[in-house]
């Protein structure tokens, strides 16, 4: 019996169902003999093994994910018709985690921002929240996204991680102070998928069965509770196991310790966020639960592995675009941009019907007008692939105002966003350090970022990133120039190292 638990079949077969000849040996001229080019097993072997690989994702290659469900317990009929958050729905769920700046082969437990992705499988098409395990992001206009990614990646010389590119791009954007500091705080070495919690991070709008309005933010608590690594025990794990992290999800759900989080949202009114003291829609920035508090929706569970890696967690495909009825888009630059950016990314990554792979197809009967394209398999035969038409194919005529719409205007401009009362870049980075932390965590959060200044980040970027940490907390900044200027000042004289 294999380890399935199933008989073997008698023979292998081609890709096209015939029996294969021989998956031991190629077809040559004597034994000792060149191969032949009519080998066509061996041929369709090499070519498609050439293949094997889909481009990884640009940011967020390294992960794993497993499937669940999501079980709706709270009542937030009022605020949303989304079928999937109706009291008593259950929602087919994938999930996906990973790790930001990574390639495929790199360590699980490097610090960074981690993916929390799901894929809502629901009766009216899916719903995809692609958010991070934490609240915020470094930047509030997608125009800034590529450089962003390329700053946390490689040097283009040598091939290399810097700690100098990365702080140099931080620095020069001080809208990245909140995010920076939780990815110094402890958040960012979690110990495992299943201790951390998950954020749409977004802002997104809710629409009720009588259309009325609400802006939500989401947050998924776990049920485990949060536990992290400290920097010595995540760079012993790396060695260890690179793979911990796909390794723990894998290994807990495999033994029926069913991982689970609950959901909570934060609804605004409408009408409130035009003269809200935040910006509601700057990603940098969360809604402080004095003002908003959380509400229970429901419980997501992840209690079913993928069967196959690469066809249900390589080709699964999230976009923040995929919304359903009862939920929609908000004025958020960086969640505009991303709605474009992700499915455009999954039409080079994985084909142009990347959405008819199984892990990405909805569970409702579908009529769509996109047509043709490589890979396509489903298709609608000899009906109309135009629309209006005559030939009784149904098509989608809406005008006038959206549902899931809202009102702008002003000039066409290239410009960050109008100041609301206490907007700036630095307070609410400041907020979490001085009212959330205790004594341990900032003394472990000054360690952790003199630290990483002292990893070669070169002048004027060094003293940029005092000034930047001083900005956010004025103490915690005096602290860190302390220690790496002690640091610096206990380093040996180039030349004057050991002999």
């Amino acid at each position: 019996m294999s380890a399935a638990g199933k008989k073997p079949q008698a023979a292998s077969t081609t890709g096209t169902g015939a029996p294969a000849v021989s998956d031991r040996d190629a077809l040559t001229i004597g034994p000792d003999g060149p191969i032949v080019l009519h080998d066509v097993h061996f041929l369709e072997q090499m070519a498609h093994f050439n293949r094997e690989k889909v481009p990884e994702r640009q940011p967020h290659a390294k992960g794993a994910g497993a499937f669940g469900v999501f079980e709706t317990t709270g009542d937030v009929s009022r605020y949303t018709r989304a079928a999937l958050f109706q009291k008593g729905a259950r929602t087919d769920v994938l999930a996906r985690f990973s790790t930001v700046a990574g390639e495929m082969g790199s360590p699980d437990t490097l610090r960074d921002v981690r993916g929390f992705a799901l894929k809502f499988y629901t009766d009216e098409g899916n719903y995809d929240l692609v958010g991070n395990n934490t609240p915020v992001f470094f930047l509030r206009d997608p125009m800034k996204f590529p450089h962003f990614i390329r700053s946390q990646k490689r040097l283009p010389d040598s091939g290399l991680r810097d700690n100098h590119m990365q702080w140099d791009f931080w620095t020069s954007n001080p809208e990245s102070a909140h995010q920076v500091t939780y990815v110094m705080g402890e958040r960012g070495l979690p110990r495992t998928w299943r201790h951390m919690n998950g954020y749409g991070s977004h802002t997104y709008l809710w629409i009720n069965a009588t259309g009325e309005k609400f802006w939500v933010k989401y947050h998924f608590h776990t049920r485990q509770g949060m536990a992290f690594f400290d920097n010595a025990q995540a760079a012993a794990m790396a060695g260890h196991d690179a793979d911990y992290h796909r390794r723990d999800l894998f290994e807990a759900i495999a033994r029926g310790d069913f991982p689970a989080w609950e959901l909570s949202v934060q609804v605004m009114p409408y009408a409130e966020a035009k003269d809200y003291r935040f910006n509601p829609f700057d990603l940098t920035k969360v809604w402080p639960h004095g003002d908003y508090p959380l509400l229970k929706v429901g419980t997501l569970t992840l209690d079913r592995n993928p069967e196959n890696f690469f066809a249900q967690i390589e080709q699964a495909a999230f976009s923040p675009g995929n919304t359903v009825p009862g939920i929609g888009l908000s004025p958020d630059k960086m969640l505009l941009g991303r709605a474009f950016a992700y499915a455009d990314a999954q039409r080079n990554r994985i084909g142009t019907n990347f959405h008819q792979l199984p892990v990405n197809q909805p569970k409702v009967p579908l009529n769509t007008y996109l047509f043709d394209g490589q890979m396509a398999y489903h298709h609608s035969g000899n009906a109309p692939v135009y629309a209006p038409n005559s030939g009784g194919r149904g098509w989608s005529d809406q005008t006038g105002p959206v549902a899931d719409g809202w009102e702008a205007d002003g000039a066409i401009v290239r410009s960050a966003y109008t100041l609301h009362a206490e907007d700036d870049d630095f307070g609410q980075a400041g907020t979490l350090v001085r009212k959330v932390w205790n004594d341990a965590q900032r003394a472990q959060f000054v360690d952790q970022v003199a630290g990483s200044l002292l990893g070669g980040v070169r002048s004027p970027v060094l003293e940029r990133a005092f000034a930047y940490w001083k900005y956010v907390d004025a103490d915690i900044g005096r602290r860190i120039e302390d220690k790496v200027r002690a640091g610096r000042a206990a380093e040996p004289a180039e030349g004057m190292g050991e002999g």
